[in-house]
């Protein structure tokens, strides 16, 4: 008797998802509750965990199909399994050396347990030539990262050229002199991204204005208190706090900032939702730090850590990304100036942050230098007027180069 392996109700308004890759193998022991695929949305990467104990069964869908929300996806066969893929077909001809799919799911110890590897993970893997048995893991229960296999592929590109070639990524098209061009398919999460993007240019009336801040009373503040603070909360002190509270002050003096348009309607949120801009393996995503207006810093340190810390080994899910009244977007982690940040709809407002850099600036008639950085704010101009957006800047602005007036609500 076989138990169906379907696809399960993956969130609000999500009918459909793209596989991402099969973790277990026809044949291959399962136990109840273990995942044995992952799917890909529109918003995170989901495992569809086993109904039942017992033995793989066969495959209905192959990574990169897209599937339904109820679709048969696989059946599960009773009995124990074991670990061994079925044999090749007989008039299969013997390969001489294993393909780049086939080196992913080889055994890390040449035995019988094999590699699982996420979907970003695969990607990295084809597109560098690496084989993922011959990295350590430092993921959770040593499973392979990105960061690890990027790391594998620098140490390769750094150490002296080997004497023969490595195989080429799959999909790769072999050009003359050496030239390569890959084709790869959008991963859904991507698409989703892309769509989202151009439809944000194609509905909104978008504008960014910019302004100049001086770190400097930040930046002495939290080398005061780091230690303290780390010590206190078990968490480090960053900016990402100091930025909220200060855009939570913003948004509640310019409640047309924290608003969103419906038809012809405009919704006022008596509550901050901040949407934080983190990077995940499969593209950027944005978790919401619910109620941002009522946490204290130490909260809105921890959030942010954990949502970092998630978004890397991909246990973000549907409801961690749900809502969201205002986006802040800190580019500056990877060295960017200046930029102009596109809105994330609904929303009607993003803030974008950059690095900090020494510049020489006029400070009461002589010129110092300060740690200075740029930010910029894109909005909706349908709904948000520039004198709105300019003042919402300009309070984010105060409040950090015044770190008192987040203390005393000014």
């Amino acid at each position: 008797m076989s138990t169906e392996v379907k696809v399960p109700v993956l969130g609000e308004s999500i009918t459909e998802a793209t596989v991402g890759e099969w973790l277990k193998q026809p044949g291959e022991a399962v136990a109840a509750d273990e995942p044995i695929c992952s799917l890909e949305t529109d918003k995170v990467a989901i495992d569809v965990n086993a109904p039942a104990a017992g033995v793989m069964g066969e495959h209905l869908v192959q990574p990169g199909d897209n599937v339904e929300v109820g679709a048969l996806i696989a059946t599960i066969e009773e009995g124990s399994g074991g670990a061994a893929k079925p044999a090749p077909k007989a008039d299969a001809a013997p390969s001489p050396a294993p393909a780049p799919a086939a080196k992913e799911e080889a055994s890390a110890e040449g035995g019988s347990d094999a590699v699982v590897l996420s979907p970003a993970v695969r990607r990295a893997v084809l597109e560098h030539g690496i084989d993922p048995a011959s990295i350590k893991g430092t993921g959770k229960d040593g499973r392979l990262t990105k960061e690890d296999v990027l790391a594998a592929a620098k140490a390769k590109k750094d150490a002296p050229a080997a004497s023969t070639s490595a195989p080429a990524p799959a999909g790769a098209a072999p050009a003359a002199g050496g030239r390569n061009i890959e084709r790869v398919k959008m991963t859904r999460l991507r698409q989703t991204i892309a769509k989202r993007l151009k439809s944000a240019q194609d509905t909104a009336a978008l504008l960014t204005t910019f302004n100049d801040v001086d770190m400097t009373a930040v930046m002495e503040t939290r080398a005061k208190y780091k230690d303290l603070f780390a010590k206190k909360h078990d968490v480090r002190l960053g900016f990402m706090g100091f930025f909220t509270k200060a855009a939570c002050l913003a948004l509640k003096d310019v409640p047309s900032v924290n608003a969103q348009m419906e038809g012809d309607e405009i919704l006022y949120h008596d509550y901050v939702d901040v949407s934080v801009a983190v990077s995940a393996p499969n593209g950027l995503v944005v978790p919401v730090l619910r109620d941002a207006d009522k946490k204290s810093f130490a909260q809105i340190e921890k959030d942010i850590a954990d949502f970092g810390s998630r978004a890397k080994d991909g246990s973000l899910t549907m409801e961690d990304m749900k809502g969201g009244t205002f986006t802040i977007s800190n580019g500056g982690v990877f060295g960017s100036l200046m930029s102009t940040p596109i809105i994330n709809p609904p929303q009607s407002a993003v803030l974008g942050l950059h690095r900090i850099e020494e510049r020489p600036v006029a400070i009461n008639g002589k010129v110092e230098i300060r740690p200075m950085m740029y930010i910029a704010l894109s909005y909706d101009h349908r709904i948000i007027d520039g004198r709105e957006a300019v003042t919402a800047l300009k309070i984010i602005k105060e409040a950090i180069e015044d770190p008192a007036r987040l203390l005393i609500d000014l």
